[in-house]
């Protein structure tokens, strides 16, 4: 059974990251594959870039919202039964829900950055961290129209911020947790070594700036 619950657990969050939702709506709304434009990456920027702002905001909003729903379902659908604690599952399920983001199963494992994902997983576990950094990513985007370095400070800042929690503030911190966000943390910055390396030569792309490509 211990066994069993552990698989729902990892293959409904894949599962629920792997709705591609950044293609199903480019498809519906101008019949395009979102990767063949723009940055060629799945996700809200890019479908801000090539389409509009309306797409781009259904598309942030639903992929937060799956990221949030993989780590709070399991919760509801094996409350008596599951096989680690709460905040181990929920983590688990926020890890498997990026996962099914960045390799979707629906769209041929070549998905988006997870950032959008990744923020309502977090949200689910530690609102209070990923708020502030929820904030700060829109401060440093307003200020310098880098959605790439947005994402970047805030996944630093929440793990940062954790450690702050643990060896400053001698708050309990789930050793299980800081690991995961260590791993999350290698894990966005590969994805966004081609922004680092554009923001080190200063030419990123900056949030704003739209690319008529598809009429």
């Amino acid at each position: 059974m211990i066994v069993v619950n552990l698989a729902i657990i990892v293959v409904l969050a894949y599962v629920l990251g792997s709705i591609p939702f950044a293609l199903i709506i480019s498809r519906i709304w101008k019949g395009i594959d979102i990767r063949e434009h723009g940055s060629r990456n799945a996700g809200f920027t890019n479908v801000y870039r090539v389409i509009g702002p309306l797409p781009a905001a259904l598309v942030l909003i639903l992929d937060i919202s799956k990221g949030a729903a993989a780590v709070l379902l399991p919760i509801q659908i094996l409350p008596h039964t599951l096989p680690l604690s709460p905040v181990d599952v929920k983590i688990l399920a926020a890890l498997c829900v990026m996962m099914g983001h960045v390799f979707p199963l629906f769209a041929g494992f070549r998905g988006g950055k997870g950032i959008a994902t990744g923020l309502g997983a977090l949200l689910s576990i530690i609102p209070l961290e990923a708020t502030l950094a929820l904030v700060l990513f829109v401060l440093i985007v307003a200020i310098t129209r880098y959605v790439s370095l947005g994402s970047l400070s805030a996944a630093a800042f929440i793990f940062l911020a954790l450690l702050f929690e643990r060896y400053y503030l001698k708050i309990q911190v789930n050793d299980h947790l800081l690991a995961a966000m260590l791993l999350l943390n290698g894990f966005i910055f590969f994805n966004h070594r081609g922004n680092i390396k554009r923001l080190l030569s200063g030419t990123e792309n900056k949030f704003g700036r739209r690319r008529r490509e598809v009429n």
